[in-house]
């Protein structure tokens, strides 16, 4: 196996890992996927801190009751991933739209760090009916 496909499985594992974090509502599992720098651009047009995202979590406010990506795209440069798709979420807990599905289309970057893989940014924004 070259190095590129044994990277684009710990990315697609990690990106399992992330998606199950979400739905068990596991700060630390997200903490250790998430590199202290990460930033993201949420589905309601905030550009948060990986901080903020795992008090968000933590706190009750960001809950995803369902929660299903497709990776449609994975890109190996080197020690970076980038990976595109989309994603099928049901909201619970605070959030605004708690109860409701959305469609989303997201992109992330992850990079190998210290022997590991962790995600560095990542943008989603919510796909508008037609």
């Amino acid at each position: 196996m070259t190095d590129a496909e044994t990277a684009e499985q710990d990315v697609r594992r990690s990106s399992d890992a992330e998606v199950d974090a979400f739905l068990r509502r596991d700060s630390g599992a997200m903490a250790r996927l998430w590199s202290d720098d990460m930033v993201v651009t949420n589905p309601l047009d905030k550009l948060v801190s990986k901080q903020t995202v795992l008090g968000l979590v933590e706190s009750g406010v960001l809950v995803i009751t369902e929660f299903v990506r497709q990776i449609e795209h994975l890109h190996v440069v080197g020690d970076v991933v980038f990976v595109a798709g989309s994603e099928d979420v049901v909201w619970g807990g605070k959030m605004p739209l708690a109860g409701k599905a959305q469609h989303l289309r997201f992109t992330a970057v992850w990079m190998q760090r210290e022997g590991r893989w962790q995600e560095v940014i990542r943008h989603a924004n919510v796909v508008s009916s037609p």
